[in-house]
């Protein structure tokens, strides 16, 4: 992964924070893990301080989502039955988890070729600019609002997005990581 291709990377801190709270982990425990001071990962948890690129990795694969749970695997049934084009992602890494048929019905490759693999390569000039504001819009508050973004047409050998609006909406899993629902449309 390339550090400033993931804009959400910069929230690792507050996702951090609700991982180890969710799962009983010390600040202190996860240090030794990670081979650094208890007050290191409380700064990284504070934001005052950035991971180097090695312990940003290593926190990347630990905070990704990993939906696992009974209602986890319902979330992912809903998304892949739902009639309306729509996919579900990890909201830090962009790893697809589940898409529509609606969705997959406009891919040139099967779901099979992208599933478990980030789809930030494919986004547009729109989604990326969408993406780098989340942040303002309080995206990565405990209770974050739905966000519309606006994207232009952009083509690729896998697939292809069409010029619209797309509606995020962020949801918790049950490891404590954020999944991010995408579904056409603004409504």
């Amino acid at each position: 992964m390339t550090h400033a291709v993931l804009p959400c990377r910069d929230h690792l801190g507050a996702s951090l924070r609700r991982w180890r709270a969710l799962n009983r982990v010390k600040q202190s425990a996860l240090a030794g893990e990670m081979g650094v001071s208890q007050t290191t990962v409380s700064r990284w948890e504070a934001g005052v301080l950035a991971p180097g690129t090695t312990e940003e990795d290593r926190l990347t694969r630990l905070l990704a989502a990993r939906p696992s749970s009974a209602a986890d695997s319902a979330l992912l049934n809903l998304v892949r039955h739902s009639p309306q084009p729509a996919h579900l992602i990890c909201d830090l890494t962009h790893r697809l988890f589940a898409a529509s048929p609606a969705r997959i019905s406009g891919w040139r490759v099967g779901v099979e070729e992208l599933a478990g693999k980030s789809l930030w390569r494919f986004a547009s000039p729109g989604i990326a600019e969408g993406e780098a504001a989340l942040d303002a819009l309080g995206w990565y508050e405990p209770v974050a609002p739905a966000v519309i973004v606006d994207t232009e047409y952009a083509d690729f050998d896998e697939l292809t997005i069409g010029a619209g609006q797309l509606r995020y909406t962020r949801m918790p899993l049950s490891d404590g990581s954020f999944a991010r629902l995408v579904q056409d449309g603004g409504a």
